[in-house]
């Protein structure tokens, strides 16, 4: 029997605000195989609720993540396993990307390598200011491929290439004016400015905020062209549905919106 506790914290509130917590603080978090598997599985969870309006990624202790378990990787100095745990991870931070509903970063501490990939890979992010964040696999002989995914998509090229190669870390003010955090605030102030971007975010109807998640990833990695086609039919059948059509109304009406119960 195993009497340890769950790798991965997850509990919903009525608004349907999930928070998934890393709870391996001992661990600093590390993305172990049990982690990436408990965070696989509540993203999956959180998929098919259709009560989920938001999510918000935290963690216990002193550090965020400090990336993938590297004595648990030196166990196994295998190709095939390499090539399955890196699998593993991108398959949890796809997952992320295509949720309907929005993903919220909480860093409270340190984010390093996979978990400076795991900030960047969310849609939003609020950080402490006295959190950093870095991708310093390069210190132990290991350029970070995987976080330079996510991280080139949030922050100039040659300052992500500044971080990959020297392994160097950056503040958490640092890391707002770079574009990869949006917000930072004092540790105590941390969780007032998360219920602040929450509120903001749940007032907002559901449908529409899925139907522009998914077209904002999808239309990033496309030409320009292509972009502003399915753009366009996007808003097209945004603009057919119920919410927008009352949201409209509702502003030459001179009147608050009501949407449909979420």
């Amino acid at each position: 029997m195993n009497d340890s506790p769950a790798p991965v914290l997850h509990t919903r509130d009525d608004r349907g605000v999930n928070w998934l917590t890393l709870n391996r603080p001992a661990a600093f978090n590390t993305l172990s195989e049990e982690m990436l598997a408990a965070l696989q599985a509540a993203l999956d969870a959180v998929a098919v609720d259709p009560a989920a309006r938001m999510v918000v990624l935290a963690a216990e202790g002193k550090a965020f993540c400090a990336g993938h378990n590297l004595k648990e990787m030196r166990a196994q100095p295998e190709l095939a396993y390499y090539q399955k745990l890196f699998a593993q991870c991108t398959r949890m931070m796809l997952s992320i990307q295509a949720l309907p509903v929005p993903v919220l970063a909480r860093v409270q501490g340190v984010a390093t390598a996979a978990g400076c990939q795991l900030v960047a890979q969310c849609d939003l992010a609020v950080a402490a200011s006295n959190a950093s964040f870095g991708v310093n696999g390069i210190d132990v002989g290991l350029f970070c491929a995987t976080p330079s995914v996510p991280l080139v998509r949030n922050i100039p090229a040659k300052q992500a290439m500044e971080m990959l190669l020297t392994g160097g870390f950056i503040s958490a003010e640092e890391a707002r004016v770079r574009g990869l955090v949006n917000r930072v605030v004092a540790p105590e102030a941390l969780d007032v400015e998360i219920e602040q971007m929450l509120q903001a975010i749940l007032a907002k109807p559901r449908e529409a905020i899925a139907m522009g998640k998914a077209l904002f990833y999808q239309q990033r990695e496309t030409g320009i062209a292509a972009a502003y086609q399915l753009a366009g039919q996007t808003m097209a059948c945004n603009m057919v549905h119920p919410v927008a059509q009352e949201g409209v109304q509702a502003f030459i009406d001179k009147r608050k919106p009501q949407w449909p119960a979420q």
